[in-house]
């Protein structure tokens, strides 16, 4: 299935990119994106943490399933003060 995925903030700088279109596999859930993600754009490698990932704009946990999701949103970890 082809899905749409967008990079904000800093893993825009890490991925070179704000969106690109990926295929993957029926089935797959967001942590099988992300690895998908990771061996396209090195820097998504090693990161010493997890994204919050939002589906189709709901936020959503690494193992939701991305069966009729047409959109998925990487966003680094937010701090204000």
């Amino acid at each position: 299935m082809k899905l749409r995925v967008r990079f904000f903030a800093s893993l825009t700088d890490l991925t070179g990119t704000v969106s690109e279109e990926i295929e993957i596999a029926e089935g797959a859930d967001v942590a099988q994106l992300w690895t998908a993600l990771a061996e396209r754009h090195a820097g998504l490698r090693g990161m010493d943490y997890r994204p919050m990932v939002a589906c189709d704009r709901v936020y959503a946990s690494w193992s939701t399933p991305l069966a009729g999701v047409a959109e998925v949103a990487f966003l680094p970890p937010v701090s204000g003060g």
